[in-house]
């Protein structure tokens, strides 16, 4: 719900005589409230990333408005988050900072320096990752564990007609005019208007497709001008996604109804996808499982001495077998075998990608608990048959993912009390 209010509410709780600037409060979430001068520096830091990327912001209006339904969506997730004791230590967040350093072919002070270039304050980066991993735990938490992805789903999925355009990638953006989970006619009618106006300025060649979605768009995506990047099929949302295939480079589909709202999509481009050489990894690993009487700390703890215990000389495997919780490997010392990408969940393929042959990973975490990883070799493998059943699996999560977490965040949104004060 979302009262909007003419007037200004001040904090108070100083005496009147205090010499000190009073904070304007511009929206109330639940127990928490957003203050403007949070607001203005995330409008402007946007506006900032946007140029940097040779985007024109959409006008100031629309912008504070896509802003702010960030900074609530933000605020939601955090709280839920805290109530589900998920937390970010120092030591992940300094071992986040160092793998993007690296990505980036820098130390982590060329990084810093970088960063500081870009007229970004290092500090608030930091915190900013800091937010973005606490939200990628809770993602997982909430939607990953409600994932299953059955020998049947693939076989059907092989079968269709996604499965056979399974050699074709698609970039697509699209616009989200959201609804209420139970809306009523009067509310998804004004929707669809609103969507077919949208339509009729885009294919009038009025606005441009990503300057509109930063207008006007309710999706998360909204400030990236709705960029779904590149996409299999299979990826692509349930919603759109025979519409998308039945379009040319170019062209608009919509409005398209769906459970979340009314969409417009673009087909942006097309190319071949390479399916047919795939590299491979062996690796092996420790798990450290928290349970009642092991906590999440205990667990990184107990392999952080296992990893200190393998760096002075200790065997890899011979620890595997005595410590590690995954009873399917830990009698073959941790062995993983060959692995095809997309075969494991995205967080330790994430970091087993990151390692060089010979290398062990720092402790992480994934659904299942903690680990340590360490890759043995790599080698390139003519493996079609495997990668189309592997890529199928991991297209079929992906977007069974998407679509759980969207309805997850339209049920916390609907559920929460929020109170937008945007006076004058």
């Amino acid at each position: 719900m979302i009262v909007m209010l003419l007037t200004a509410v001040l904090l108070t709780g100083a005496p009147p005589a205090a010499a000190q600037t009073l904070e304007r409060i511009v929206a109330v979430v639940n127990e928490d409230v957003i203050l403007e001068s949070e607001l203005r520096a995330e409008v402007a830091n946007v506006e900032q990333r946007m140029r940097a990327q040779n985007r024109q912001p959409p006008p100031q209006d629309a912008l504070v408005n896509q802003v702010m339904e960030q900074l609530i969506m933000e605020r939601l997730q955090l709280a839920h988050a805290n109530r589900m004791g998920i937390s970010v230590d120092d030591n992940t967040l300094n071992a986040a900072m160092q793998r993007i350093a690296q990505q980036n072919n820098m130390t982590l002070l060329q990084f810093r320096q970088a960063v500081a270039q870009e007229g970004i304050d290092f500090s608030r980066f930091r915190e900013d990752l800091r937010t973005d991993i606490k939200l990628q735990r809770l993602h997982q938490q909430q939607v990953q564990r409600q994932i299953d992805v059955t020998s049947r789903d693939i076989e059907e999925f092989l079968e269709s007609r996604v499965g056979r355009e399974d050699d074709t990638e698609f970039r697509v953006a699209h616009i989200l005019i959201s609804l209420p989970e139970a809306a009523a006619p009067e509310e998804a009618e004004a929707a669809q208007e609103r969507a077919e106006a949208i339509v009729s300025r885009l294919r009038d060649g009025e606005d441009d497709f990503a300057r509109v979605a930063a207008e006007v768009s309710d999706a998360q995506d909204a400030l990236e001008g709705g960029d779904l990047g590149w996409r299999q099929a299979g990826e692509l949302p349930s919603m759109f996604q025979d519409e998308v295939m039945s379009l040319r480079s170019g062209e608009i589909a919509g409005p398209i109804r769906s459970s979340s709202g009314v969409h417009i999509v673009k087909l942006v481009d097309t190319r071949a996808a390479d399916q047919e050489i795939v590299e491979q990894t062996r690796a092996r690993h420790i798990l450290i499982q928290p349970s009642e009487v092991v906590s999440r700390q205990d667990a990184r703890t107990r392999l952080e001495n296992l990893r200190e215990r393998i760096d002075q000389g200790e065997s890899f495997g011979d620890l595997a077998r005595a410590h590690s919780d995954d009873r399917g490997t830990a009698s073959q010392g941790g062995e993983l075998d060959w692995i095809n990408p997309g075969q494991l969940v995205p967080e330790f393929e994430e970091v087993m990608d990151s390692l060089e042959p010979g290398e062990i990973s720092e402790p992480f975490e994934t659904q299942f608990g903690w680990h340590v990883v360490q890759v043995e070799e790599r080698r390139e493998h003519d493996g079609t048959a495997e990668r189309r059943r592997a890529r199928a699996a991991q297209q079929i999560r992906e977007r069974k993912s998407e679509e759980t977490l969207e309805s997850w965040l339209r049920q916390l949104r609907d559920d929460a009390y929020v109170e937008v004060r945007l006076g004058n």
